[in-house]
C-alpha cells in the first residue's frame, strides 16, 4: 500500500492539476457495482477542491486537488489490519491509519467494500476529509453484518 502513496505523490507533485495517476483496484464484480454506486455519490468538490481526472480512468476511483486526495474502491483488505488494529471511527465509519504513527492512507473497513483514502500531509487534520467521505460510503457500501472487519 505504501509504494502506491508514494508513486501517487510523485506523479501529482510533477502533473499540476492535470490527469493524477491512480492504481485501479480489481475487485470481484459484486464489490466494483458497490464501487460504482460510491463514485456517483462522491462530491464534486472535497475540503473545498475540485474534482480532477485520472489516469487511467475507472469509475473506481477518484481524486481532488493537488497534490491529490484519491480513493480507491474495492482495494484489498489492508495487511496490517488485525483484531487488534488501532481504528479511527468517524460518524460510524471504522478507519484503519497507515503508517499508524503518521497516516497517509485510511482504508474504510468493516464493509463489503475496502476504501482506500490517500490524504497528503497538506490536508491536515486528514478527520476532516474523511468526515466528507462517511456520508457517501455509509449511503452506498453497507457495513459487515458479522461485525468483520
Amino acid at each position: 500500500m505504501l509504494p502506491f502513496v508514494a508513486a501517487l505523490s510523485v506523479f501529482s507533485a510533477g502533473c499540476g492539476a492535470g490527469e493524477v495517476e491512480v492504481p485501479v483496484p480489481q475487485p470481484p464484480a459484486s464489490v466494483a457495482s458497490l464501487c460504482r454506486s460510491l463514485h456517483d455519490r462522491l462530491p464534486q468538490r472535497l475540503h473545498g477542491l475540485k474534482r480532477r481526472a485520472t489516469t487511467p480512468r475507472s469509475d473506481l476511483v477518484t481524486a481532488w486537488g493537488s497534490p491529490a486526495i484519491a480513493v480507491r474502491c474495492g482495494v484489498p483488505r489492508p495487511a496490517g489490519l488485525h483484531l487488534t488494529s488501532q481504528l479511527a471511527v468517524i460518524n460510524g465509519v471504522s478507519w484503519l491509519p497507515q503508517p499508524p504513527d503518521r497516516p497517509v492512507t485510511f482504508t474504510a473497513v468493516g464493509r463489503h467494500a475496502y476504501v482506500e483514502v490517500t490524504v497528503p500531509v497538506k490536508y491536515s487534520p486528514p478527520g476532516d476529509v474523511l468526515n466528507e467521505l462517511t456520508g457517501p460510503i455509509k449511503a452506498t457500501i453497507p457495513a459487515n453484518s458479522d461485525a468483520t472487519l
